[in-house]
């Protein structure tokens, strides 16, 4: 039997084992359903949650800021099922995201998940995107599509993290936020919001110090970042966001092996200190959103520039320094019919065109002083998409939505550092990614199937040559994948639960390793096929005197089913690293009428393996962590002092593992038991 039938055979048997499954339906009365009252924009035609045919997460402002260091994405979007966080307290790697197995192989910034901020796509047309410039501080809510979306948005669309800035109130606010410590952690924000005439504004400055709990791992960061909103008549408006991030310190403290890990984690890898490791960045980002509404539909545009000058050391000699110019840039349209078509039917059509520069420079590292340069290369991106997306009403309780797109992406290297030859080249990326979505209301919960597929280039970086000579790497492909999911959602006023199953197909995944010659540096090789099936499964409970739940729960089983590496080695079988077969959430809220506002959250993460062979097993651990906050009210002043603790009950456990990581350097200790504290200042 070929692979496609072998794929849709093992997941529609997937979907008729869940419909055999009795739905259960909530006690409180349909006429409270919440999913008809939470939209959502990152599905391309603006939806609710009942009406999305697909798995889609929301967080709030509260969630996001309430009581939140804001180190890292990870704190607001723990309790998502399917999406694994790690490495909140390395600056210098960004936060490792993995959502359904997408983006588990990143070792430095995010991949295979499309960012988008304000409407702007924060991932670069080679599909690497970064999280340091995301300000949770003014942040007001988070979308989150899980499973493939290619779709929706292109390459490296394995699921979607959409991120809203807060809008300015009618009446003008300033607010400052102050916090301290331990591990040498500081904070100070500054935020004022309001409406001027016919514009809306909300400017948020920051700084974050942090000495870190590790040796060699101090940050230093600010952000100022700004969205206005412009209304140029009763239809039509301007959004106009700014942000600059000013990164000059980012330590890394490096991997360390299993002994170093357990007699002295607080330690940073000798060659990290040695060579200087980390990183140092400066990044501005304006984007313009252009919304032109009309009965006969509605007009999107959206234009954006980005300009980031990067540089890292990395803990070797050859090479070791690097010295990144980037220049992206983008514009879209898009059109959703109204009028012109009956209520029951929704339709948009829409093109994306992304360029990205990008001037890289490798110097040697001479114990953490930059030598004479070594390797310097033009690399270009350019990606082009066209799609459309439509929804079609049966009746009142069948519905069929459904998508497709084209995407190209084209790189070109021009090597400039001649002395060991001309490496330049060029490589060639295209792919149709549609989808398919059927949901049935049963008047109290929605159940949902969705086929979908995306596609996944290698980036620049993971492009590179493992024998250390300029151009691209021609022998690595797009990685593929094919899922089929079904779900069911049910909500009202004070309980919602959602519990999907999925099953993945992948071909030609792409894989990190490390090689001897440079230590602490990446690259990546094909693996044949694989698969993923998982169930996740998230409840939400209110109650009518204060007291809540959050709780998530994912299961997951990701298999290479053939994969032989470069060397030879046979992997089949293997489970994918880096990612647990459990891991699960559990919060227990309490608000009061007073302002007083407790969290209890933990976090389970099961077994994993860190490397292709799975030899080396990291073990399961249980973290959790208590925040207060109380507020005080006096005319038009506010005073919300907070307080929360870290790894309350003191787990031993690892931040972040590198995978594959050369001299069995996986490990990434987290800090124990630590308290910080804070107040919020406002004045209305």
């Amino acid at each position: 039997m070929s692979k496609l039938p072998k794929f849709f055979v093992r997941s529609w048997s997937l979907m008729a084992l869940l419909l055999c499954v009795p739905v259960p339906l909530p006690a409180q009365e349909a006429t409270e359903n919440a999913l008809d009252e939470i939209l959502i924009t990152a599905t391309r035609i603006e939806t609710t949650v009942r009406d999305a045919a697909r798995s889609v997460s929301i967080v709030d402002q509260e969630r996001i800021q309430n009581g939140r260091q804001q180190l890292a994405l990870d704190e607001a979007l723990a309790g998502i099922p399917g999406l694994y966080l790690q490495n909140r307290y390395n600056f210098a790697q960004d936060l490792r995201v993995s959502l359904r197995g997408f983006g588990a192989r990143s070792s430095f910034g995010i991949r295979g998940i499309k960012i988008i901020v304000d409407g702007i796509p924060e991932t670069l047309p080679d599909g690497q995107a970064g999280v340091d410039s995301i300000d949770l501080g003014s942040a007001r809510r988070i979308e989150v599509l899980r499973g493939p979306s290619s779709s929706l948005y292109g390459n490296a669309s394995g699921g979607v993290i959409a991120i809203e800035t807060e809008l300015g109130q009618e009446q003008p606010f300033i607010e400052a936020n102050l916090a301290v410590g331990e591990l040498g952690y500081e904070k100070y924000q500054l935020k004022t919001g309001g409406q001027a005439a016919n514009i809306n504004y909300l400017i948020n400055v920051s700084t974050q110090n942090m000495d870190g709990y590790r040796d060699h791992s101090r940050s230093e960061g600010t952000l100022l970042n700004a969205r206005f909103g412009i209304a140029l008549g009763e239809q039509d408006s301007l959004t106009v966001a700014f942000n600059h991030t000013d990164q000059p310190v980012a330590d890394d403290p490096g991997g360390i092996n299993a002994a170093q890990a357990a007699t002295d984690p607080s330690s940073a890898r000798d060659r990290n200190v040695l060579f200087d490791g980390g990183e140092a960045l400066d990044q501005q980002r304006i984007g313009f959103v252009y919304e032109r509404s009309r009965s006969a539909g509605t007009l999107t545009l959206r234009n954006y520039y980005v300009w980031r000058d990067f540089s890292n050391k990395l803990p070797f000699e050859g090479g070791g320094s690097v010295d990144l110019d980037r220049y992206f840039y983008g514009l879209g349209a898009q059109f959703a019919f109204g009028d012109m078509l009956p209520d029951h039917m929704e339709l948009a059509v829409g093109f994306d065109i992304d360029r990205q520069n990008d001037d890289r420079k490798r110097f040697d590292n001479v114990q953490g002083v930059i030598g004479p340069l070594v390797f310097d290369q033009r690399e270009k991106v350019d990606g082009n998409g066209v799609y459309v997306q439509g929804r079609l009403e049966f009746s009142d309780a069948w519905a069929l939505s459904a998508g497709l797109r084209y995407d190209e992406i084209r790189f070109d290297v021009a090597d400039h550092y001649l002395v060991n030859g001309d490496d330049s080249g060029k490589v060639s990326f295209d792919q149709i990614s549609p989808s398919v979505g059927l949901t049935y209301d049963f008047g109290r919960g929605l159940l949902f199937g969705t086929f979908s597929s995306s596609f996944e280039t290698p980036t620049t970086t993971e492009l590179a040559n493992p024998d250390g000579s300029g151009g691209f790497n021609q022998a690595l492909d797009a990685q593929t994948a094919k899922s089929v999911e079904i779900g069911y959602k049910a909500g009202s006023k004070q309980l919602y639960y959602e519990l999907a199953v999925f099953h993945i197909d992948l071909k030609d995944e792409l894989t990190p390793f490390e090689v001897a010659t440079s230590p602490g540096r990446t690259f990546f090789v094909n693996a044949g096929e694989s698969s993923r099936t998982g169930i996740e499964a998230a409840v939400s409970w209110t109650s009518t005197n204060g007291f809540g739940v959050d709780a998530s729960l994912t299961w997951s089983d990701f298999t290479f089913d053939e994969f032989i590496d470069n060397n030879g080695n046979d992997f089949s079988g293997s489970r994918l690293p880096g990612l647990p077969e459990y891991f699960g959430y559990l919060a227990l809220r309490y608000e009061t009428e007073g302002g007083l506002v407790a969290v209890f959250e933990t976090s389970y993460s099961g077994d994993l393996f860190a490397n292709n062979a799975n030899t080396v097993e990291v073990p399961s651990y249980v973290v959790s962590g208590l925040r207060a906050t109380y507020e005080f009210r006096n005319g038009d002043w506010l005073l919300r002092p907070y307080v929360g603790i870290n790894n309350l009950f003191d787990e031993r456990y690892n931040s972040n593992i590198r995978i594959n990581a050369f001299g069995a350097r996986y490990f990434e200790p987290a800090p124990g038991r630590n308290i910080y504290a804070g107040i919020v200042i406002r004045f209305q």
